[in-house]
């Protein structure tokens, strides 16, 4: 959803209409935070990763649906599927919320291969710097899918009753502030423009507050007429969080289908029509146990995973050379 230069002066950010804006940040203690790694919990060694190789011509290769191609570059369905599968659980949900993603990431990814194709091509990864780089990428994204499959928290986790534990301690977190929908003409004035840009504003904004006081205006088609606003200047739904202070404060005064007066900010006058409230209120568990759920996965791998660090520092403690570091970082401040 674009946001023109009149929204962006209202918001100070702005989410889809009718987004829950309470995230649930656990903070309190849950059952899996309160106790130490458990005893038998040992650091099992790294496997041996395989040499990656390039697929060649030996043994057929079943045909597969081409999604996308750019010249020679193809996307194939079960490269795409294998790539949406490895993105986080809000990702994937993006995607499900907005088919269009698809065209954007097709797009994203045959751009990427074109730059890999031209990189490749002028022999760029052979640099020794860039391949030491490319060498330290490919290490620590090891030990990230590594780390990833050594710190999974149990299928059960978190279970009913730690999930509910969870929600009492964190009640206020899921306080849903109170929303609005409200209707938005905006004339550009900025406050640096000179006189006559200035009056020529004014005389429009007084002809909109003329069309305005009419009976039986239709906010929607002077918004259109006045502005071009494409939505009928309508912006959704908005928590009170999000409105700018100087036109929160003009919206709360409003009771519903009424316009406010003229509000002067840094880029122009404002004009809103409140359509409509939602009071506030608490999420209940239900709604909020998917994103509460994931949380507490997440803080949980999170702590199995410092464990399984401090478990294999324990078990191969370090040696450093306290003077030899020292006099590295003293000359490394030095220049």
């Amino acid at each position: 959803m674009s946001i023109d230069i009149a929204r962006t002066a209202i918001f100070v950010s702005m989410v889809a209409a009718g987004a829950l804006v309470a995230t649930p940040m656990v903070g309190a203690q849950t059952p899996s935070q309160t106790s130490a790694a458990p005893a038998q919990f040992k650091p099992k060694p790294a496997p041996v990763a395989p040499a990656v190789r390039a697929q060649s011509g030996a043994s057929a290769k079943p045909a597969e649906e081409v999604v996308a191609h750019l010249g020679s570059t193809e996307i194939t369905a079960r490269e795409l599927r294998a790539y949406i599968d490895a993105l986080g659980p809000r990702e994937q949900a993006a995607f499900a919320k907005e088919p269009a993603l698809f065209g954007q990431l097709v797009r994203a990814i045959l751009g990427e291969r074109l730059v890999l194709d031209e990189a490749l091509a002028k022999k760029w990864d052979q640099s020794p710097s860039v391949a030491a780089q490319l060498q330290q990428t490919r290490d620590r994204a090891l030990v990230e899918l590594y780390l990833q499959s050594v710190s999974a928290p149990p299928a059960g986790y978190p279970s009913d009753e730690e999930l509910q534990k969870t929600y009492d301690g964190n009640r206020s977190l899921f306080v849903v502030p109170r929303q609005f929908q409200v209707g938005h003409i905006f004339i550009a004035a900025p406050k640096d423009a000179d006189r006559v840009a200035e009056e020529k504003a004014k005389r429009k904004l007084e002809e909109v507050q003329r069309k305005l006081k009419t009976a039986g205006a239709d906010f929607a088609a002077i918004a259109r007429a006045e502005t071009d606003a494409k939505d009928n200047g309508e912006l959704g739904w908005i928590s009170e969080g999000q409105i700018r202070p100087e036109i929160r404060t003009q919206v709360m005064g409003l009771g519903k289908g009424a316009v406010s007066e003229p509000i002067r900010l840094d880029d122009g006058w404002h004009l809103v029509k409140l359509l409509d409230t939602k009071a506030s209120y608490t999420r209940s568990l239900a709604e909020a146990r998917e994103p509460l759920a994931q949380q507490m996965r997440m803080e949980r791998s999170n702590l199995l995973r410092r464990a399984y660090v401090a478990e294999l520092l324990k078990q191969h403690p370090p040696v450093i050379n306290e003077i030899a570091l020292s006099n590295l970082l003293d000359g490394a401040l030095k220049h």
